[in-house]
């Protein structure tokens, strides 16, 4: 993608300039950002997906009583009449299950694909909304069809509403309003309050962001670099043939504690471990992602494409597909970061990658991560 080639969708900013003046600092509203949208998922299909094993997917309700929700999978017999007013369903990671969903999110690739999450569809009727919040990710608000009231601002006060199953703001206070209408679409960092709702029938498509939070990151390295430290430090027991004799047995001797800081600090000497063990982190594929795998042959002869629920990165020494790190280098290693920023890789180049490569792109495509090269795969 070409930085510095001005978009539409970013209302005539490049991505560099978005990317300077407005991710992670400020809203932005571009009207007509997709001029003359249309959806290309339909009410029908979205309440099928809904109902879907595997499919994330949410149901809230709201009423004189207070708010009530209700986790999928959910058909049309768990879901209100389409006349009544003030509900709304939100369909998760609808890209991982519409090839036209996720060829849409290919242009938001601006964005590191560490960073991007998925794309989300909320239906609504008439006053449905899922309260005022905020979330701890950017987020790309598009008006995909109806028209959604949104109002928002930086929120100092983040206490919540209590005994709701939604995290809804007690003391929302709104600064801008806006009615978006379909091809409008609405951007918002992290921690920017908003509130919208829907005025007649609506669908609005959300593409999300997310950032590693600490504790879970830490939680994930530590744990893999558990695992391959007990391999690389071997089995070397402590030893203190210098030990005397003590009259506190207890405490813990001073060796033991310089032992055991020595131990994290050789395993952490390994920037390359950490390195994978990162990679093989963002690449995970989420908990309702299973792959069934394929007996069909391989064939590389015409081309290549990920599968829309893969995900591939590289970082300099390598590349990383699904949960899983491969050390490349040289030719091969320029090809494959090719795929895994285009998303696909012709046969011709596959053709010039070594025979271990071959041999992997094959083994990936049996695994059902990679299929034949489509003539317009996006």
């Amino acid at each position: 993608m070409d930085t510095d080639l001005p978009l539409a969708l970013l209302g005539g900013l490049t991505p560099r300039q978005f990317m300077k003046r407005h991710w992670q600092k400020k809203p932005l509203l571009v009207r007509n950002a997709f001029a003359d949208f249309v959806p290309c998922v339909n009410r029908a299909e979205l309440v099928n997906l809904a109902g879907q094993e595997g499919v994330e997917s949410r149901l809230i309700v709201a009423s004189e009583k207070g708010w009530k929700m209700r986790h999928g999978p959910l058909n049309k017999r768990n879901l209100p009449p389409f006349s009544q007013k003030k509900w709304t369903f939100l369909v998760q990671g609808v890209d991982l299950h519409h090839d036209g969903v996720h060829a849409f999110l290919q242009q938001f690739r601006f964005v590191p694909d560490a960073r991007l999450d998925d794309l989300m569809i909320s239906y609504a009727t008439d006053g449905g909304g899922v309260g005022p919040h905020f979330d701890s990710y950017d987020v790309f608000l598009l008006q995909a069809h109806g028209q959604r009231r949104w109002r928002i601002g930086r929120q100092k006060d983040l206490s919540l509403q209590p005994d709701v199953p939604l995290k809804i703001l007690q003391n929302f206070e709104a600064e801008d309003e806006f009615v978006l209408n379909p091809g409008d679409m609405l951007y918002l960092p992290p921690k920017y309050a908003h509130d919208g709702v829907a005025e007649g029938e609506c669908m609005t498509w959300s593409i999300g962001f997310r950032a590693p939070q600490q504790g879970e990151l830490a939680r994930e390295l530590l744990l893999g670099l558990a695992d391959e430290s007990f391999e690389a430090l071997g089995e070397t027991l402590y030893a203190d043939p210098g030990q005397a004799a003590v009259d506190t047995p207890a405490a813990i001797p001073a060796s033991l504690s310089v032992f055991s800081r020595q131990v994290v600090e050789k395993a952490l000497k390994n920037p390359d471990l950490l390195d994978s063990l990162l990679g093989e982190y963002l690449t995970e594929p989420k908990s309702n992602v299973w792959f069934e795998g394929s007996e069909a042959p391989s064939d590389l002869s015409q081309g290549v494409q990920l599968d829309r629920r893969s995900k591939m990165m590289y970082d300099h020494r390598h590349l990383f597909i699904n949960g899983e790190s491969f050390r490349v280098a040289g030719k091969d290693a320029r090809l494959l970061r090719q795929l895994a920023d285009k998303r696909q890789l012709s046969a011709a180049s596959c053709a010039k990658l070594s025979d271990d490569a071959q041999a992997a792109l094959c083994d990936w495509m049996s695994a059902d991560w990679l299929k034949p090269l489509a003539e317009k795969p996006f």
